[in-house]
């Protein structure tokens, strides 16, 4: 069964290029992942401090293993200090 992920982050001010930077590195290693079949990075358009993560995993064994990953860990290793709240994650059935 898919999952399906949005996911939330957000940097304090000042730090929008140094997050950006992990968060690209983040999505060049999970798309490399068996179990990833959608993982788009989005920055908003009215507040560049936040990203939006649209991801769809193939089972819930895989997004598990995905977050046992050494990218996932090196993310949030890197990215802690300069995030403005943790991340927020919302799993969701597909409608539509």
């Amino acid at each position: 069964m898919k999952i399906y992920l949005t996911a939330l982050v957000k940097c304090k001010p000042g730090n929008t290029a140094e997050l950006k930077g992990y968060l690209q590195q983040l999505v060049a290693g999970s798309t490399k992942e068996e179990a990833c079949l959608q993982y788009e990075l989005y920055q908003s358009a009215d507040d560049d401090t936040q990203f939006i993560f649209h991801e769809t995993w193939a089972s819930q064994e895989g997004l598990d293993l995905h977050n046992q990953q050494p990218h996932i860990k090196t993310f949030i290793a890197q990215a802690s200090p300069i995030l403005d709240g943790g991340l927020t994650i919302y799993k969701t059935d597909r409608v539509v």
